[in-house]
């Protein structure tokens, strides 16, 4: 029972320790990297889309995987960049917990995703006689759908939302995580506990589990291939996927399944700065700027759009005259 008078109706979120002389330099730095983690996105989804070269389940999954990438800085980084200059650091109830919801549901939906890709190098790899049959058109779109439907119905943000705040109302952290709101609930929450560690734990193990026994399928299967150029090709088709996952499971384990005692909050804040921020501007360069095919499209949009720009140049010209 709780007093309704004294219920909570916005969070401060403290955010990072930044001198204020710096706070001009940590904005702009944000901002450029948003702006192009998002163009990167939106370049590889509209040139996977447009490309008849892309158009397989390989780059289908990359432009799934883009998508979710977006959204979940999306919901953080642009209110994150607003407090660092703002002396009312405030989220409004709903507004923190519908936050909290994005960032888990996109996030889930990229956990599936990766493990998704990992099924389409294991049957590239492992039975490529049957890969056109097993991947698909139809499966590939079912498995991608399958991946977006798992993000959305693990999320636990509903449950949390069911809990009262009665106050404090101070979030030690950047953006609204589920674990700070755990804590100012004024509710019994143990079964809250209890549920986020087992969600946590059967999504993030069991995907990274199945990607350790994939590889280790995979690599067994590499080495009976007799050509060096076929283990060549066989290693770089898994380089890129394995360097993602490897930087994503880790800091998620850290983050949701470590023993919280055993770490600083502040060193969890800047693993998860990491993850939001850094992560998914790099991802585009270890997945899809390696690929050949993807640069070949890119250059060719690339020329696309510098030919249309002369052609209006040129048109432009002639019509003055």
């Amino acid at each position: 029972m709780f007093n309704q008078s004294s219920v909570v109706t916005e969070f401060i979120l403290l955010g990072f320790p930044v001198v204020w002389e710096l706070v001009v330099l940590f904005f702009i730095v944000f901002l450029i990297i948003y702006i192009l983690t998002v163009s990167e996105k939106v370049t590889i989804i509209s040139d996977t889309l447009a490309d008849c070269r892309l158009h397989s389940p390989m780059y289908f999954f990359l432009c799934n995987l883009s998508f979710p990438d977006i959204m979940v800085a999306t919901p953080i980084v642009p209110k994150m960049m607003k407090d660092l200059v703002s002396l009312e650091k405030t989220v409004s109830v709903p507004g923190c917990i519908s936050q909290c919801y994005f960032y888990f549901f996109f996030g889930t939906t990229k956990v599936i995703l990766l493990a998704v890709m990992l099924l389409d190098h294991y049957v590239a790899i492992c039975i490529p006689l049957r890969y056109s049959t097993i991947m698909s058109t139809q499966m590939s779109f079912q498995l991608g759908l399958a991946s977006w439907a798992g993000g959305f119905f693990s999320g636990l943000s509903p449950m949390i939302s069911w809990f009262p705040f009665c106050g404090p109302n101070v979030i030690d952290h950047f953006f609204c995580d589920i674990e700070p709101l755990i804590k100012l609930s004024c509710a019994d929450t143990h079964l809250l506990k209890l549920v986020k560690f087992v969600l946590s734990t059967v999504v993030l193990l069991c995907s990274l589990l199945f990607t350790i026994l994939s590889y280790l399928h995979i690599i067994v299967q590499i080495l009976h291939i007799p050509s060096s150029s076929g283990w060549k090709k066989a290693f770089s088709t898994c380089a890129s996927h394995i360097t993602v996952a490897s930087i994503f499971y880790g800091s998620a384990i850290f983050m949701y399944i470590a023993p919280n005692k055993e770490f600083s909050f502040n060193l969890k804040k800047a693993v998860t700065l990491q993850t939001v921020v850094f992560t998914h501007l790099l991802n585009p360069c270890i997945y899809t700027l390696r690929n050949q095919k993807v640069r070949d499209g890119l250059r060719d949009t690339a020329s696309h759009i510098l030919s249309g720009t002369k052609a209006f140049r040129v048109n432009c010209k002639l019509s003055r005259q």
